[in-house]
This record gives structure tokens, sequence and C-alpha cells, in this order.
């Protein structure tokens, strides 16, 4: 199976523009340990509703937070995520609100890390067969009569990079926090003993704002023709 990583296709001529934000979020994390502070706001998952918990108000702002108190928060949502969900300092819930106005392809990113569909398109993605597809509705208002449907695609965390293409020096993860400071990569290398069977759509684990699909679901693209992205190769290895 060879793999992708899926990109907005900035030479496709669309002005679309979305302004806008996922509805919750948590902390990013203050660490005792490493004496960082950070978040990793690449992952989201646009399908849990916080509604249910009791200080929603607490997943409403950007912040740090001392690491206690993000592993208070963390164990409120923990309940209420998908399966092969990971959780990080920063990861964002709910749709996106906001404003829109412009022309739109059939797959839309607004940032590097978010990938949004047409609803037809996503229809058509499905009938191929595609495994792991899941769109949620964004709360967008648009500047304009005839504005598409979007859907913002869930995508899991599941794969990771090979070691032969990370530093030999690196630092291991703070024991206390997880951080790891590694900087991502020019040239990735993806481990092909992490990567899912069952997904034809994922993002990197380590490094969730690659979002990577298979040679199925860039041929079925390609096939029905859906633009708005680019589909760059990325070799893979395997572990040992």
């Amino acid at each position: 199976m060879r793999y992708f990583r899926v990109e907005e296709d900035r030479a496709a001529g669309y002005t679309g523009y979305i302004d806008g934000s996922h509805r919750w979020m948590l902390p990013g994390i203050i660490c005792p340990a490493c004496k960082a502070t950070w978040s990793a706001t690449s992952q989201t998952y646009p399908s849990v509703d916080l509604t249910p918990v009791a200080s929603l108000a607490d997943f409403e702002t950007a912040r740090p937070e001392p690491v206690d108190e993000y592993e208070r928060l963390r164990a409120l949502v923990r309940p209420l995520l998908p399966p092969g969900a990971v959780l990080k300092p920063g990861t964002r819930f709910g749709p996106i609100v906001g404003k829109a106005q412009g022309r739109f392809g059939q797959f839309v990113s607004p940032v590097p890390w978010v990938l949004m569909v047409q609803r037809a398109a996503l229809e058509k993605l499905k009938a191929e067969g595609l495994r792991g597809l899941k769109g949620c509705p964004p709360l967008l208002r648009f500047r304009q009569r005839a504005s598409p449907e979007l859907l913002e695609l869930e995508i899991l965390p599941m794969g990771r990079l090979h070691p032969d293409c990370l530093p030999a020096s690196r630092k291991p993860p703070c024991p206390r926090c997880g951080r790891d400071g590694t900087r991502r990569p020019d040239d990735l290398l993806l481990d092909a003993s992490t990567l899912p069977s069952h997904l034809d759509l994922f993002r990197l684990e380590e490094y969730s704002s690659v979002i990577v699909c298979t040679e199925r679901f860039a041929d079925a693209c390609k096939r029905l023709g859906l633009d708005g992205v680019v589909f760059r190769p990325l070799p893979t290895r395997s572990h040992g």
C-alpha cells in the first residue's frame, strides 16, 4: 500500500476563506518537570459534544494550566471521545464556529490540520467503500447566497514516523507531561508497522498536523475529480 500526505492545493485558484475555531478546547499545560508551557492544537474531534460536562466554561478559553488541573479536565472529557482518540494539551472539540466567504473546492483546508469536504463529495467517497470517513457539520455563517455544505472530517491520530527520519540525538519525551520537543523533519518516513489497516484517512500521532491518506483514497479522489487538495507521496519503512 502506498501513502500520501494531503495538503491544500494553493494553485487551484479558489477564493474561499474560513475564519473560525472549534467550540471547546483543553487548556495548554505548564509542566513542573520540563518547565515547558505548551499545547498541541492540531488534534481535533469535531464530533465530540462537551455539553454534558458540568464545568463547561473551563473548556471555552485557550490558556495554560498547571499539570494537575489539566489532568483533571482531561479526565472529564475522556469518556466522550471516539475509539482511537488521543488527548494532548490544547486538543479541540465540537464544531468550528465562525464565518466563511468565497468560492470553495470539493476539499477545503483552512489550516493544515483541518480537512473539510463538501457533502456531495463525501457521499461519493463513501460509495467507493473508503473506510473511516466521518463528516461533522461546522457552524459557519456564509456571506453569500450560494454557500456550499461543508463538513469537517474527523481524522484520528494513528500512524507514526519511522525513527530513521528523526534525529538520533533527540531527547526522550518528558516523563511528566509527555512533551516531545523534537522538530518535525522535512523529509517524512512513515513507520509501516504503526499505520492503521482499517482507515483510508488518518493523521500522524506525534505530528498531528500531518494528514495522511492511502492510495485508495487518493485514487478515488482523482477518479471522481475532487479538487482542493494535492497528494504528495510518503515513503514507508518497516521497523526493526
